[in-house]
């Protein structure tokens, strides 16, 4: 069966949920399906459950003798039962729900979809243990159950399969719902022809996609010079269901409890502070006291730490949702203006700080994205399985610092020494030129009086801005100069 037309893009997720819920295996099945809010599980898993058929159920929040009474009732409507189905405990309703494919159903694959799970571990913490039990049972006995469990809490999600937990091992397939890629989120807004609009988009809003038609009710900026307004109507102003959604997304992760804390952190690593000491110091505290509160992050997909290529123990924090990176740097320090209805004014006084806080950044990891893609092919096939992170090279003749945005390497192995086949530096708003070649040239210089093999390695300028005539002669003249603009990155000609 064919992945529905009205699904965009999760050609993958589609194939392995399909391949999962028809497998002709006669023992029960397990899958996890997670994934942060807004990406579109649900509406995969209904289009899932419309094609194959079988019992789909979502939780609410309740308690759970409440969501036992809903349970029942969605199993008597799937059974066609004329009244509810009642049950004692969630032991026995476990019990009846694995029972559905082994009475007469063995040989068909039943498909069974728990949809925001996490709320119903929240009421009933037992319940992972009673659908172990069930599942090592039917592992004997035949059974067609395929039972999918879906939600939205990282923290509740990740840990269902983790270390100790009581279905760790038991499932055979785990499908992680992700945002959609900078070029795929630019097909689905309908602006991949405009890189320039789409990369300004996808700093504010990323891969969501119930941003665009569930959010805005498909508004969509018409064109660049539509983006500014777009933006006062939209996710500045306070009547806009994306105003809030920042705090929302905080709030809603089961883990995070003082959400001020959170929130002082995130704003931390959105004004440029993303190391531990510096985070710590923005803050206020000492920074063994903020190891939980970056676990928490971590742990929700919020926060991401990104190793330091070339220094063994250094690490750099990013924020991984574009929308909680834009309210912290530009509509918190604003808020009480924002609800008054200020949107176009705070806009206009805030374009800097949106350059350097948000676009900047958010520029960086794009151009990080675009060589773990298409880009790893302009290095050659020596390079195809290289790392790509960031790091900084320490220049210890002159005392300085330079910073790497983009690097492939090669770690070492048996008698060959590690390698490093490009350095970048990646710039939104400034027009490169070669100064800032100059500074890749010298990194490498560096690098390469530190055993790293450099003789392969060449030097890139991605710029959302451009590059001076200057810097364009010299890139034309050697080989090992690439410049990269926008329209590379998005695969679209100028």
């Amino acid at each position: 069966m064919t992945k529905p037309e009205h699904l965009f893009n999760r050609a993958a997720e589609w194939e392995a949920l399909m391949t999962f819920a028809s497998r002709q295996a006669t023992t029960a099945q397990l899958g996890i399906v997670s994934g942060r809010r807004r990406m579109g599980k649900t509406y995969l898993l209904r289009a899932l459950v419309d094609q194959v058929g079988g019992f789909y159920f979502v939780a609410t929040t309740a308690t759970a003798g409440e969501s036992l009474r809903q349970f029942g009732a969605a199993l008597a409507e799937f059974t066609g039962a004329e009244v509810p189905i009642s049950f004692d405990n969630w032991d026995h309703a476990v019990t009846y729900l694995f029972g559905l494919a082994a009475r007469g159903h063995a040989a068909k694959p039943l498909l069974i979809v728990i949809d925001e799970f996490s709320y119903l571990v929240k009421a009933v913490p037992e319940l992972p243990s009673l659908i172990q039990r069930e599942t090592d049972r039917y592992q004997i006995e035949p059974s067609g159950t395929r039972l999918l469990l879906c939600g939205s809490a990282m923290s509740v999600m990740g840990g269902l399969l983790a270390a100790n937990a009581p279905l760790r091992g038991r499932a055979q397939l785990e499908v992680v719902v992700r945002p959609f890629g900078y070029r795929d989120a630019a097909a689905f807004w309908g602006v991949a022809t405009d890189p320039a609009l789409a990369a300004r988009l996808h700093a504010v809003l990323g891969g969501t996609p119930a941003y665009r038609r569930q959010f805005l009710a498909d508004d969509v900026p018409a064109s660049l010079d539509d983006f500014d307004s777009w933006l006062a109507r939209s996710v500045l102003s306070p009547l806009s269901p994306l105003f809030r959604e920042a705090r929302y997304l905080l709030a809603e992760e089961a883990e995070i409890r003082d959400t001020g804390l959170y929130h002082s952190v995130l704003a931390a690593v959105a004004n440029g502070n993303n190391t531990r000491g510096g985070i710590a110091g923005y803050i206020g505290r000492k920074a063994v006291d903020i190891s939980h509160p970056l676990a928490v992050l971590e742990d929700c997909q919020l926060l991401v730490r990104e190793q330091d290529v070339f220094r063994a123990g250094k690490s750099l924090y990013r924020i991984a949702e574009p929308l909680i990176n834009f309210y912290e740097a530009v509509m918190r320090p604003s808020w009480a203006r924002l609800e008054s209805g200020q949107a176009q004014q705070v806009w206009v006084r805030s374009k800097e700080r949106f350059a350097a806080q948000v676009a900047g950044p958010h520029f960086e990891a794009v151009c990080r994205e675009f060589m773990l893609g298409d880009g790893i092919e302009m290095l050659g096939p020596d390079a195809a399985f290289g790392d790509v992170g960031c790091g900084v090279v320490t220049d210890s003749v002159v005392r300085k610092q330079i910073q790497i945005d983009v690097a492939v390497t090669q770690p070492g192995n048996g008698g060959n020494r590690g390698a490093v086949s490009l350095l970048g530096e990646a710039k939104w708003g400034v027009t490169m030129g070669l100064n800032h070649l100059d500074r890749l040239a010298r990194a490498r210089e560096v690098l390469a009086t530190n055993s790293l093999d450099t003789s392969n390695c060449r030097l890139a300028c991605f710029s959302g801005a451009g590059f001076s005539d200057a810097l364009r002669e010299r890139a034309a003249k050697t080989s090992d100069v690439l410049l990269i603009d926008l329209a590379q990155l998005y695969g679209t000609l100028e």
